[in-house]
């Protein structure tokens, strides 16, 4: 019963994550960057705390008497996470839903899943080391995973050639307003590895989820105190490049341009972030009824991979293509969940 209710609220999650961009396509009259930051805030800052007040009781004290080094790297992997965030909103904006997290989520469940073993191969005494990944049932289930994920990026990025060659730019633009496969591929690929930092993140910061069930919090809500350091490590990111951006392309009048709808753009701009937010939330409630993190990040990729294909389809993000490409977006995507199940296999092994 719990590995069944570790799977929904991972679902729920990944719901949550694959949607968050709808809202976003309502904002009318707005640059890329004042939208984004916009709902970060909520994201990163303002429903974070939010959560963290109402589930883990003392959450400040705990992070105050938190040593420095744990927040440091808590912290420093956030902003790693926050630049693979970032990239992955690029990605959605150049590639569109179904392609951009397909293969973005395809990269971070492979490097999320090869990362930690080869640290440790190098730098740590853990015997949990990529030589000894190789050497056990598990270790070949999660490389056997990772090369199917790579397998099923690159029939997806060969999809995304073949749309570009069915389509006029201006079909191509219809659904995803500035497609562009190359450019996305490349911030896909970026967002994709820095992602995978926030499975790490949250292992850094396991100290404060402990001391938070010992503080009286329900252990479902334990990862909420850790999010708060995450994410103001990814609002850092963020916050920095879209004041660049707003600079560069003179966009900050957005926030007050009475020519755009305002309030309409700050709602759905809001509920874009708070919607992004509780993929996480979820999440941190998936992963304690599950009781183990790298099984349970890669479903959580899993989910979001299925429910954002799904948007991307009904948003008619490949209307107008063969049947050939068709087919092909719909085989590259079911390959990366193939191989996501593979790694989720793999990683609740014993050995």
């Amino acid at each position: 019963m719990q590995a069944l209710l570790g799977i929904i609220f991972h679902f729920i999650g990944g719901f949550a994550s694959g949607s968050f961009y709808i809202p976003y396509k309502k904002v009318k009259g707005w640059s890329w960057e004042s939208y984004w930051i916009t709902g970060g805030v909520f994201s990163w800052l303002i429903v974070p705390f939010i959560a963290a007040w109402l589930t883990v009781p003392g959450f400040m004290d705990i992070i105050a008497s938190t040593p420095f080094s744990t927040l440091f790297w808590t912290y420093i992997l956030g902003v790693l996470w926050g630049i693979g965030g970032l990239t992955f909103g690029l990605s959605m904006r150049y590639l569109g839903m179904s392609l951009g997290m397909a293969v973005a989520l395809g990269f971070c469940s492979a490097f999320g899943a090869l990362i930690p073993p080869l640290y440790k191969e190098f730098f740590s005494d853990s015997g949990d080391t990529f030589t000894a990944m190789l050497q056990s049932n598990r270790g070949i289930f999660v490389l056997l995973g990772v090369i199917v994920c790579l397998v099923g990026i690159a029939i997806s990025g060969k999809a995304g050639m073949y749309k570009e060659k069915d389509l006029s730019p201006e079909k191509q633009q219809e659904s995803i307003k500035e497609f562009d496969l190359k450019k996305g591929l490349i911030v896909a690929i970026v967002s994709g590895i820095l992602s995978a930092c926030m499975s790490f993140a949250i292992s850094a910061g396991e100290p404060m989820g402990h001391a938070a069930v010992e503080n009286n919090a329900n252990p479902l809500f334990k990862n909420n105190v850790i999010f708060v350091v995450i994410m103001l490590g990814g609002l850092t990111t963020n916050l920095i490049w879209c004041v660049i951006l707003n600079v560069r392309n003179r966009s900050f009048g957005d926030y007050t341009n009475k020519k755009t709808p305002l309030a309409a753009n700050y709602f759905f701009s809001a509920i874009a972030g708070t919607t992004w937010f509780l993929q996480f939330f979820f999440y941190g409630m998936g992963e304690s009824k599950l009781g183990n993190g790298a099984s349970s990040w890669i479903l959580h990729m899993a989910f979001i991979i299925l429910i954002s294909s799904m948007w991307g389809f009904a948003l008619k993000e490949w209307k107008g293509v063969s049947k050939k490409t068709y087919a092909t977006i719909l085989i590259g995507i079911t390959t990366i969940i193939l191989s996501v199940v593979l790694v989720g296999y793999g990683n609740s092994l014993e050995n």
